[in-house]
This record gives C-alpha cells, sequence and structure tokens, in this order.
C-alpha cells in the first residue's frame, strides 16, 4: 500500500522502519575496570625466604571510535547506546600478571562530530582511520612482588585495580559533501542528485519525499567530488520547522551551495524568486555559511510554463552575482554545464587548500613550580585535595588492609600533600576529601611519619603508626558480644560467678 498523504506530511505503510538514517544518537562508554594486584609469599620446601610473588593486575579495555568507510549511520548506537569493554583479570602468584581487556572498537561514519554533556565539541572525526578514545580503561594493580624495596621487603598488601572510565557522549552526524543541494519540497533535489550522479533516492511527486539527506559521487572529466541535497527546508526550518533544522547541520562541511530552484510550481504564492530568497534567509538564520559560493540551477525546464519562468527570472537572479542555469532532471538539459561549473570551485577550493601553512602544535611544558595537586580550605573548616596522582592512588588502596593505609600515607607525604595542608591551617581531626563528587574519599586527617626500617617490622598486613583502637573497634563489630545470663547458659555447671567459669567442689 502506498503513502497516505496527510497535508504536507506522509505516514509509511508495510512496517517501513523510520529510523534507518539516524544522525544524532547518545553513547554511554563504560570502559572496562582494570585488575587487581595479588598477594602472595612463594613457600618451596627448603626455601625459607622465598619472598613475595604477587603478579600484577591486567590493564582494563579500552573504548575507541573509529572511522569506517563502510559505516553510514549511527543507528547501531541508537540501538545500543550502552557499550562497555572487559575487565583486566586479576593478578596471581609466582609472578603471573593479570590478562589484559579486550578494547572495544567502534565504527563510525565520516564525518561524526563528539560533543560532551555540556554541549562542547570534543572531537571532529574526519578521514578514514580517525580514532577517538572514548573512555579509557583502567590501569591493573601492582602485585606485592611489585611494591617490594629496600625497606618493605615482604608487603602484605597490593594495590586495587583502577576503575574505568565512564563518559556519556553525544555523537552528531554531518555529511562530509563539497557540494550541497538546497531548496523548497519538492524542488527537484533528488531528481537532479540522481542525474549527476549515480545516487538512486525515492523520488514522488509531493513534498517531503525525502526524509534522510542523499549522497552522490560526481565525475566531471578528472575531477571527481560528492553532493548532497537537505530535505524541507521551509520558511522557519532554523527555528524547527518542517525537516531543515534536522538536517541543516549535513551541509555545514560543503565547499559550495547550489539552490536549486522550482521553475514549474503550482503554488501560486510562490516563484523562484520568492524561493531564493527564502532559502537565503534561513542560511544566514542557521549561520555560518555566507562565505560559501553559491549556484542557481533553474530546475524543470522541460515543461513549458517552467522554460518560460526561467526565461523571466534569469536575469534578476543574474545581477545578484551567482551563475545562473537552466537545468532539467529529466530531460538532462544543462546538466553537464551545471556539474563542469561545480567542478571548477572544487578544483579551485582544493587548489587554496594545498597551498595553506599547516597548523604549527603549540607545546605547553609544565611550569617548575607545579605541584600537580591543589588544596583548599573549604568554608564549613574541611579541606579539599584534587591532583590526579592523589586521586588515583586512593582508588588503589584496599581500606581493609592497614599496612597498604600506611602506604598510602607515605605516598602522599612524599608527594607534599601533608606539606600543604600544613599551609593551609589544617590541624589534627580536620575532614579532608581527596577526590571530587560523589567519588570524593573523605578522612579524619592526622599527620603522619613516613615509615622507617622500625615501623615496618609489624606482621604482614598491619601498620604500628594505625591506632591500636582503630584495629580493635573494627575487630568489635564483627565480635557477637554474649549478655552474661547468655554465658551462663553455655555452662553445664551452676557457677557462683558467670564470669568466673571455676568449678567450686561445694556447688553441684
Amino acid at each position: 500500500m502506498g503513502p497516505q498523504i496527510a497535508g504536507p506530511f506522509f505516514i509509511l505503510k508495510g512496517g517501513v522502519d523510520m529510523t534507518t538514517f539516524v544522525d544524532r544518537v547518545t553513547l554511554h562508554a563504560t570502559a572496562g575496570n582494570g585488575g587487581d594486584g595479588c598477594v602472595s609469599v612463594h613457600r618451596e620446601k627448603f626455601k625459607p625466604l622465598g619472598g613475595p610473588d604477587g603478579g600484577n593486575g591486567g590493564r582494563g579495555g579500552d573504548i575507541a571510535l573509529v572511522v569506517d568507510p563502510d559505516v553510514t549511520t549511527l543507528l547501531d548506537f541508537h540501538h545500543s547506546p550502552h557499550r562497555k569493554a572487559t575487565d583486566g583479570r586479576k593478578g596471581a602468584g609466582d609472578f603471573c600478571n593479570g590478562a589484559d581487556g579486550k578494547d572495544l572498537i567502534l565504527s563510525v561514519p565520516n564525518g561524526t562530530v563528539i560533543k560532551d554533556v555540556n554541549g562542547n565539541v570534543i572531537a571532529d572525526l574526519v578521514g578514514f582511520g580517525t580514532r577517538f578514545m572514548a573512555a579509557q580503561g583502567g590501569k591493573g594493580g601492582l602485585g606485592n612482588a611489585g611494591l617490594a624495596n629496600s625497606k618493605r621487603r615482604a608487603p602484605g598488601f597490593a594495590l586495587l585495580g583502577e576503575p574505568g572510565e565512564v563518559r556519556t557522549l553525544f555523537l552528531e552526524l554531518k555529511s562530509v559533501a563539497d557540494i550541497g543541494l538546497v531548496g523548497y519540497p519538492s524542488a527537484g533535489k533528488s531528481s537532479l542528485i540522481a542525474a549527476i550522479s549515480a545516487a538512486r533516492p525515492k523520488i514522488a511527486d509531493y513534498p517531503f519525499t525525502t526524509l534522510v539527506p542523499n549522497l552522490g559521487v560526481v565525475q566531471a572529466g578528472e575531477t571527481r567530488f560528492t553532493a548532497a541535497d537537505v530535505p524541507g527546508l521551509i520558511p522557519g526550518a532554523s527555528q524547527g520547522k518542517g525537516l531543515g533544522h534536522e538536517f541543516l547541520r549535513h551541509i555545514e562541511r560543503c565547499t559550495a551551495l547550489v539552490h536549486v530552484l522550482d521553475c514549474a510550481t503550482l503554488e501560486t504564492d510562490r516563484d523562484p524568486i520568492k524561493d531564493f530568497d527564502m532559502i537565503e534567509e534561513e542560511l544566514k538564520l542557521y549561520g555560518g555559511l555566507a562565505d560559501r559560493p553559491r549556484i542557481i540551477a533553474l530546475n524543470k525546464i522541460d515543461i513549458p510554463d517552467g522554460k518560460a519562468m526561467a526565461d523571466i527570472v534569469q536575469k534578476t537572479l543574474q545581477d545578484s552575482g551567482y551563475p545562473v542555469f537552466q537545468v532539467s532532471a529529466a530531460s538532462r538539459a544543462g546538466i553537464q554545464e551545471l556539474i563542469y561549473a561545480m567542478a571548477q570551485i572544487i578544483q579551485k577550493h582544493r587548489k587554496e587548500a594545498k597551498e595553506e601553512q599547516v597548523a604549527r602544535i603549540v607545546l605547553r611544558p609544565m611550569a617548575v613550580n607545579d605541584l600537580g595537586f591543589s588544596v583548599i580550605a573549604n568554608e564549613d573548616g574541611s579541606f579539599s585535595v584534587h591532583g590526579e596522582k592523589p586521586e588515583r592512588w586512593v582508588k588503589q588502596t584496599d581500606f581493609s588492609n592497614a599496612e597498604a593505609i600506611g602506604y598510602l600515607a607515605d605516598r602522599l607525604a612524599s608527594y607534599g600533600v601533608e606539606k600543604e595542608l600544613f599551609k593551609k591551617g589544617a590541624k589534627s581531626g580536620d575532614e579532608v576529601r581527596i577526590g571530587t563528587g560523589d567519588e570524593a574519599v573523605i578522612f579524619d586527617w592526622e599527620p603522619s611519619i613516613e615509615a622507617g626500617a622500625e615501623l615496618l617490622a609489624s606482621p604482614r598486613g598491619e601498620d604500628l603508626r594505625i591506632s591500636s583502637p582503630w584495629r580493635v573497634n573494627s575487630l568489635d563489630d564483627d565480635i557477637d558480644q554474649l549478655s552474661d545470663d547468655e554465658i551462663a547458659m553455655q555452662w553445664e555447671y551452676n557457677v557462683a560467678n558467670p564470669k568466673n567459669p571455676r568449678i567450686d567442689e561445694d556447688v553441684h
């Protein structure tokens, strides 16, 4: 069954999927987590001093976007917006490192623009093979073998793997075409692109037949270029009317624009000059297209009335300074002249682009006085520490292991965090937050002393600088405390003092 016309719009019957072309999607990328390091000590008969042999955790898989010539739409991301890479494996004993996570490579069309959650453009993927790192996998944690040094001979802890990066990205497709065809609905843009190229778009005699941009390759002598048409430009398209506001972005990369004007329209309130002025006004409101060369194509001259109208308005349009061609997509009259005029503009543009000097890369080395972190005194009396290394170290720390906590304290102290806290006025017991947002870790700060040989003689997994109440309290939470009556019930004899299970001879 054919389409049902309802004003300028229509509804497709027969189960046709209207989302076969998607040019704007949301991508939720989650990279793989790094594997945890292993805590292991080599034990073998007749080798009492085997030493630590815990391997490192594997790296988490990355998520990368790569321009693929065989991909022309973002439809796959429309159906599956959530993508996750595999995690790295945990390390093992005998110096066995964990396996790395597998990278996830996602194919995108040429001309894909990537924006962040704030709408800022962070990447413009043009050129086949162009790669963008959407989310980076977490690093694997070091095993205790990698943490051993001259002071800490047998660490009783390992570093945790870093969590993978989680990002929300917005992908937009802007067609990479040399020539953009613009005009009123049913002006003959699809017929024209079918006449000048091998493209076979859907063509019908009613408005809004074209629902997606059509792209075709044109050959003019030795010059080859691409042309695309933008559907649905009507008054107010730049403000959201019709279909133009959805697809105007596809002509942003075009070198030149071709106005396709309908000279045989049946609407009494329209003529080629009014259509030209309307389209130019919409392009002006959209912005960024004022410097593009224009070509005017007076279409449908195969119809007698269309030929007469073209002869009337040609002189007026030529006075605007743009080249004007009378063409017919049906009879192919004037097509060759139009094609070579397009090719001439493309050749000139490509020649000028080659002469442009390549921009130099600006290197900005880190300043010598840059600490790599910052300490901020908050109004509530707490302090916030921001920096790549301190935040990463906190994520790698196993807070159930006292020795790992002591190792974190040593790293922060050697990095200068404690000195900066003293400078900002921090005192013992003040609240210190390391990180941002919900990922921040809160500490009750106690100035520490860097561990020497005398402080590293504690059993593996322990640190003498961690107060005994901390360990006792943590243990008390797991001990089931019994009442006096419950204790008395544990004895089969009636004792005088339930807390003293000594049996008196006179008590039976």
